[in-house]
């Protein structure tokens, strides 16, 4: 069975946001299109307290592209996104969240940030993602969203991990390029790592 991970497509990551992310908010009608060639769909939202310590504003003398070490970590400082329950946390309009059959949160925990959809930073903590795609009988996974170099990238690398085979829908992802080399880093990561890299058109003639 195949699972659909729409990660992170919300109001703080698209133009507008507080971590804007170029024309983010441009795959959605994409998105929108793939839903239905699930059997399961679920999302992730980045869920910050408003102390957490990834915040830039939480540093004082710091600011958004600093990297500090964070725990034993070293962490880049990102502008305050995604608050627990703010309009910069919910999801982009138009996004068809009635298709989801679970919501799964992230970055929760003030100390540690969570790029990966599957587990926080330094592996500590797991997030209740794994287990349900699990307990769903789920061998593979599909991912969508946003960032390509962050989010996406790292729950793509954990899902191989955890014996998931992984493919990442690449016209439906869009990235941050802090360096302007990272996306297509990320993209040779993840084919080192074995995820397999597709593309929305090859979905749609599958079936």
């Amino acid at each position: 069975m195949n699972a659909l991970i729409v990660t992170d497509i919300q109001n703080d990551f698209v133009p507008g946001g507080a971590l804007a992310v170029q024309e983010g908010d441009k795959i959605v009608p994409v998105v929108n299109r793939l839903l239905s060639r699930f059997d399961i769909v679920v999302a992730t939202q980045d869920w910050h307290p408003p102390d957490h310590s990834s915040f830039a504003a939480n540093h004082p003398g710091k600011k958004p592209g600093d990297v500090i070490d964070l725990n034993g970590l070293p962490q880049i400082l990102w502008p305050v996104h995604c608050v627990q329950n703010t309009s910069g946390a919910a999801f982009v309009p138009g996004l068809h969240g009635r298709a989801f059959a679970g919501v799964f949160h992230k970055g929760i925990d003030p100390g540690i940030d969570s790029y990966s959809a599957l587990f926080d930073n330094a592996h500590r903590r797991a997030t209740e993602l794994g287990d349900f795609l699990k307990g769903r009988k789920v061998t593979g996974i599909y991912l969508v969203g946003l960032a390509t170099d962050y989010c996406i990238k790292f729950t793509a690398l954990d899902a191989v991990a955890l014996g998931f085979k992984t493919h990442v829908i690449e016209d439906a992802c869009r990235g941050i390029n802090l360096k302007p080399e990272d996306v297509k880093n990320a993209i040779e990561d993840m084919k080192k790592a074995g995820v397999e890299i597709t593309h929305s058109e090859k979905m749609f003639a599958s079936k």
